[in-house]
């Protein structure tokens, strides 16, 4: 592990300790734990998106639906 020295203002250093004190842990273990569940969201995030794009498109065969043809049900309801 590698030690880093960070610059917050003074609401989030008084935040981050009332948060570590919660959890019964320091602030430097805090603070790693955060930056990795970061990490790890922002990797799955990636991921999925990558694996979203990888999908052909439907190819769709016809016209499509006018609005009245889609909602012709509901306004017949109305008349």
């Amino acid at each position: 592990m590698k030690n880093v020295t960070v610059t917050v203002d003074d609401a989030a250093l008084e935040w981050v300790r009332i948060e570590a004190a919660k959890r019964n842990t320091s602030v430097s273990k805090l603070v790693g734990e955060m930056i990795a569940d970061k990490m790890r969201h922002d990797d799955s995030y990636e991921r999925a998106m990558r694996e979203a794009l990888r999908f052909e498109p439907i190819a769709f065969e016809g016209n499509y639906l006018t609005r009245d043809d889609i909602y012709a049900d509901r306004i017949d309801r109305f008349r």
